[in-house]
């Protein structure tokens, strides 16, 4: 069961091969044979994710199940879910178990999806190797030397590692794109807006967009079927009709033009990665695409644009843990400013510190024109280049990240060198554009390396459909680590 496929998985529950209660005990049962060496989950509730499954085979047996009635899925720390610790990867959420829960979790239960459990991250989503998380960093199932990138990089790994068959993620500067490659898995940010962040604790509020972890492109359409929707109680859902993301999997790609952006095969793409890129570009020739090149000159500002823009943001939504209301409180202060200063000192994460820092700085006074508001017309103008080059394509493809996932600890004294890893993924954040990655084949090292597929506002059919001829035609996605 652990190989198949969320289609074949709902197959098998609606003909009783397998009973809901049986398929998440098996996911279960590996999840807590592997975790140890993996990290990969923080918090594994086997009462509460038996009490969901036998709810499904209830409405499996009634006739009231949907297509994904009764499957597993793992659920990213970052979303708030009632009665299971919500920890954010943080110290300071270490004892916060949530009262409510997040909109893409009410979604979830809705639609039948069982939790496996709530996996590990970078603390508060600052990270792109899954290092700073309080509970330890996750190791990459195809490497355990390596990290899985982040910071949805315990998502990554239980997919990877079929310790679930599908998990949710977050990404605010391509943190379900990244870890998807580093581990092997197909994962997609939708258009910001389109699945809601009511929930969702907040790293930077412009940027940050809920999204689906699968083996397959077919999977994370599934998936991606059950979170999209529109939520009053977020300001900045999109009020749209609901799409099935799975309609134009079959399409043929005859005719698609897909983009190469000049400035993501310049120098500092590693050749073995740029090596795989290119046999996935001839393969969608094979498929009837037409590759052009395009241009997006301003890629080198999305870096320094997106490290003033999200810590502002962060500087903002961090500022309401002060061990007041609820998360960690010191034990030892003096008076009310002694509380805010220690509770936050012991709560927080040195990458966490450091945005805050940053972020106010760039806020304060003296400073806001020279930095945060050049930032945000950085941010306009990167927008625009994309504009531009889909008048002459209809896709954009290129790497995920310069390198395959590095070693652990390897960069986690230099956050510069850490920042820079992001420079494909940040400029689709910064402009609220869907993007995905699908697995294309291992570097010299034997780790994984990823496409990054960039599709127009709304397109995400588009890049699901794309992605899906892809694995019809390899076999990629289907490679899975040995543990």
């Amino acid at each position: 069961m652990i190989e198949s496929s969320l289609k074949q998985l709902s197959a098998a529950l609606a003909a009783r091969q397998v009973s809901a209660v049986e398929l998440a005990g098996e996911f279960l049962q590996r999840a807590r044979q592997h975790n140890g060496e993996l990290n990969a989950f923080i918090t594994l509730d086997e009462q509460k994710t038996l009490a969901e499954a036998h709810d499904a085979d209830v409405r499996r047996a009634d006739g009231t199940a949907g297509p994904l009635t009764g499957i597993p899925v793992a659920h990213k720390d970052i979303f708030c879910q009632e009665g299971w610790l919500t920890t954010c990867g943080s110290k300071m959420l270490g004892n916060f178990v949530s009262p409510y829960s997040a909109h893409v979790i009410e979604q979830c239960r809705a639609a039948g999806l069982v939790t496996l459990g709530r996996t590990n991250m970078d603390e508060f989503a600052m990270g792109s190797s899954n290092e700073n998380s309080f509970f330890g960093p996750v190791k990459n199932p195809w490497d355990k030397q390596a990290v899985p990138g982040g910071s949805s990089g315990g998502s990554a790994v239980a997919v990877a590692a079929r310790l679930a068959p599908i998990a949710t993620g977050t990404d605010t500067g391509g943190s379900i794109r990244q870890p998807a490659a580093f581990c092997g898995v197909t994962g997609i940010k939708p258009t910001y807006g389109v699945v809601s962040r009511f929930g969702m604790i907040a790293y930077a509020s412009s940027l940050d967009q809920g999204g689906p972890f699968g083996k397959s492109a077919e999977d994370c359409a599934l998936l991606l079927n059950v979170m999209a929707g529109f939520d009053t109680r977020d300001a900045t859902s999109l009020q749209r009709e609901r799409e099935d993301y799975t309609r134009d999997l079959e399409r043929p790609l005859a005719g698609l033009r897909v983009g190469l952006p000049r400035e993501y095969f310049a120098d500092g793409l590693a050749s073995d990665v740029a090596a795989a890129i290119d046999a996935a570009i001839a393969e969608y020739k094979k498929l009837g695409a037409q590759i052009v090149e395009i241009s997006l000159p301003n890629t080198r500002l999305a870096i320094p644009s997106y490290y003033v823009i999200a810590p502002a943001e962060a500087s903002s939504n961090l500022s309401r843990f002060d061990g007041v209301r609820y998360g960690h409180r010191a034990a030892d202060f003096d008076g009310l400013n002694g509380m805010y200063e220690q509770s936050r000192a012991e709560g927080f994460g040195w990458e966490v510190k450091r945005r805050i820092l940053t972020g106010t700085y760039v806020l304060s006074h003296g400073y806001y024109d020279a930095y945060y508001l050049q930032a945000q017309k950085i941010r306009r103008i990167i927008a625009n280049d994309f504009q531009a080059a889909f008048r002459d394509c209809d896709v954009i493809a290129g790497p995920v990240a310069p390198t395959t996932a590095w070693n652990l600890a390897e960069k986690a004294d230099d956050p510069v060198a850490m920042y820079l890893a992001d420079i494909y993924t940040l400029g689709v954040n910064l402009a609220g554009l869907p993007g995905m990655s699908v697995p294309v084949g291992f570097a010299a090292n034997g780790r994984p390396v990823g496409l990054q597929l960039i599709g127009n506002y709304f397109d995400e059919a588009r890049l699901l459909n794309v992605a899906h001829r892809f694995q019809q035609a390899t076999d990629w996605h289907l490679r899975a680590p040995a543990l």
